[in-house]
């Protein structure tokens, strides 16, 4: 039975495709050049930081956050960021009675701006809210804390091996990659994504489909127990 789904953000739900740009620009160097720059750090098996540094040797990522909320640049998530078919999967899993998470590596900034969407979801946390971020296991116990079901029964989705799959995982949940953004199409055809993941979709709409199916499955099966357990006493 799969009681709740959790949410990553940044290509999940999010097309961050903007927020790369306003990183070219901040850093004065070309969209398509930051683009193919973090496309090589992220076949590495890195990310942001180290997307960084390439443009700014030593520079600090939350320095920088600070420093373009201070030049009026500061990151927000607009309704033209979400995916399409975010608000849609979203509801449909509520349709299905499931306990609906978000919970990302953001900023308390970037979990304003999503909160102020209105997004159909029972809890809207980031990192920073936390304390902690993944792939820290204290992030998954704050994820099976907030859904209140057990690890098994919870399905986290996201489109990293390093941040979602593995660390979620570790700490007992059940994993559904999503293929898109930079993340996803680089780290598709990894062994880990068929190793780590229990489904791999290319939408949200397909993941509606199997809640559906395995808590179909599940009801049919506790019937049946049920049912035996009937005979026997007869």
């Amino acid at each position: 039975m799969i009681r709740a789904v959790v949410f990553d953000v940044g290509e999940t739900l999010v097309d961050e495709s903007r927020e790369y740009g306003n990183w070219a620009d901040w850093l004065g160097v070309p969209r398509h050049t930051f683009a193919a720059v973090l496309g090589s750090v992220i076949s590495q098996g890195l990310g942001y930081r180290e997307t960084l540094q390439v443009f700014a040797p030593g520079a600090d990522l939350s320095r920088e956050r600070q420093k373009r909320i201070d030049a009026g640049a500061g990151e927000w998530v607009g309704e033209s960021d979400l995916y399409p078919d975010v608000r849609s999967g979203l509801a449909g899993l509520r349709e299905l009675g499931v306990v609906v998470g978000i919970a990302g590596n953001q900023t308390a900034r970037a979990g304003q701006s999503l909160r102020a969407l209105d997004l159909p979801a029972d809890f809207l946390v980031t990192s920073e809210d936390w304390g902690v971020q993944k792939p820290a296991s204290e992030f998954f116990d704050r994820v099976i804390e907030a859904s209140g079901a057990a690890a098994g029964e919870i399905v986290y989705v996201g489109d990293r091996v390093d941040n979602d799959l593995a660390p979620a995982k570790r700490s007992g949940l059940r994993t559904a990659f999503v293929k898109r953004g930079p993340w996803g199409w680089i780290h598709r055809d990894k062994t880990e994504v068929a190793e780590l993941s229990d489904w791999q979709i290319d939408s949200l709409q397909e993941l509606v489909g199997i809640v559906a199916s395995v808590n179909c499955y599940s009801d049919n099966e506790a019937r049946r127990t049920d049912d035996l357990e009937e005979l026997g006493r007869a």
